[in-house]
C-alpha cells in the first residue's frame, strides 16, 4: 500500500513536469552525472593554465546557435575553453515571456549545484532559474528552461547529448570545487555593431542593449559583471551609495561610472552601427520556430531527421520541428517586414 501511494506521487509529480517546459524525469541508478571531464578537454585546460576546480561562465548566441564555455585561469581572467554548437533552439529572437510561447530565455542567469539535473529526460541538463527577480516583477511566466542534450527543444538550449556530458561535467566540477554558481548569459546575437544595425527596428532594441552593456564589460573586462534590477531594466556596476535590492521595478539609485574602457567599446559599436545603418544596412533574421548551427543542418539536411536524433541523443530523441529547423532563420529586407 506504501509504495502504491510513492508511485502514485511520483507520477503526479512527473505529469507536472512535463506539461511545465523542457520535462526532465529522473531514473534510478544512473551515473551519468558523475562521468569525468573527457582527458581532451582536460589537457586543453592545463595547456590554458586551468584546472577543473576554477570558475566557469557560460554564454549563450541564439542567431549563431552557439554557447560557449569560458573559465577562469591563473590570471583570475575568464578565458573561452570551449565553443559548442547548438542542435535546437525554438522560437524567435526575444525574450520569454509567456509559459508555452515556445521563447528560449534571454537575460542574465544564476545557476548553482540544486539546478543541476543528472538524470534528465535529455540526457544531462541544467535550470537556468527563469524566470528571475526581474522576470517575475514583469509577470512572465514559464518554467524548467534548460541548457540541455538531444535536439529538441520547447523554449530550452538543446545541444546534444555528447556535448552536454562535457558541459556538465565542467560546471558540476567548478561547483564541487568552490564556485557557489556561475553565470549564464543568454543573447539573441553577438552584441556587434552589423548585429545591432540588422536588429535596430526590433522592438527588444531597448531589452538588448541593456544586455550589451553587460556583454561589454565582460569582453572588456574578462570577468562576470556583477548585475542587478531596478527601472524594470538590467543595470550593471554598483551603486554609489548604500541600497537594498528590493523590488525590481522600484526606480534606481546613481551608479559609478562604467569603466572607460567598457564606455568606449560601447560608443564605438554604436558610431559604427548609425554608419551602417547609412548605408542602408537594413536586412534582418526571421524565424518561424528556432534555430540550428550549420553543423547539424548539414546532418539534418542530408540524412534526414530520425539519424539526427540517433546521432544527438542516446535514447533517440526525435528532432523538434525539423522542418522549421532547415527553413530558419530567413531574411528579409525591411520594406518586406512591414
Amino acid at each position: 500500500m506504501r509504495n502504491d501511494i510513492k508511485f502514485r506521487i511520483l507520477a503526479v509529480f512527473a505529469i507536472g513536469l512535463a506539461i511545465s517546459g523542457c520535462m526532465s524525469e529522473f531514473e534510478v541508478n544512473d551515473n551519468r552525472g558523475n562521468v569525468p571531464i573527457p582527458a581532451k578537454l582536460q589537457a586543453e585546460m592545463r595547456k590554458n593554465s586551468m584546472s577543473a576546480k576554477d570558475p566557469v561562465l557560460v554564454r549563450i548566441f541564439k542567431q549563431e546557435s552557439e554557447l560557449e564555455l569560458w573559465k577562469q585561469d591563473k590570471s583570475g581572467k575568464y578565458a573561452l575553453l570551449k565553443t559548442y554548437p547548438m542542435c535546437r533552439w525554438s522560437g524567435k529572437l526575444g525574450p520569454k515571456t509567456t509559459q508555452g510561447d515556445r521563447q528560449a530565455p534571454e537575460g542574465f542567469y544564476t545557476v548553482d549545484a540544486s539546478r543541476l539535473n543528472p538524470a534528465s529526460k535529455f540526457h544531462l541538463s541544467f535550470n537556468l532559474g527563469y524566470p528571475n527577480r526581474l522576470e517575475r516583477a514583469k509577470g512572465y511566466s514559464g518554467s524548467a528552461l534548460m541548457v540541455h542534450g538531444a535536439c529538441s527543444s520547447a523554449g530550452c538550449y538543446a545541444i546534444s547529448d555528447d556535448y552536454v556530458s562535457e558541459l556538465y561535467a565542467v560546471v558540476r566540477d567548478a561547483l564541487k570545487g568552490g564556485q557557489r554558481s556561475f553565470q549564464v548569459q543568454a543573447y539573441p546575437f553577438r552584441m556587434t555593431a552589423e548585429n545591432l544595425a540588422m536588429h535596430r527596428k526590433d522592438p527588444n532594441f531597448d531589452f538588448w542593449m541593456d544586455l550589451k552593456e553587460g556583454y561589454d564589460r565582460f569582453e572588456v573586462l574578462q570577468q562576470p559583471p556583477s548585475f542587478t534590477f531596478c527601472d524594470g531594466r538590467y543595470r550593471f556596476g554598483k551603486p554609489m551609495n548604500a541600497w537594498r535590492q528590493n523590488d525590481p521595478m522600484a526606480a534606481c539609485p546613481v551608479f559609478e561610472p562604467e569603466p572607460q574602457a567598457v564606455a568606449s567599446r560601447t560608443a564605438g559599436d554604436l558610431s559604427k552601427m548609425e554608419e551602417l545603418l547609412g548605408q542602408g544596412h537594413t536586412r534582418s533574421f526571421v524565424y518561424e520556430d528556432g534555430g540550428m548551427h550549420p553543423i547539424f543542418r548539414k546532418v539534418l539536411t542530408e540524412r534526414g531527421s530520425k539519424y539526427l536524433s540517433r546521432k544527438t541523443s542516446t535514447t533517440s530523441v526525435p528532432v523538434s520541428r525539423p522542418t522549421a529547423a532547415l527553413a530558419d532563420p530567413y531574411t528579409v529586407d525591411e520594406d518586406e517586414a512591414k
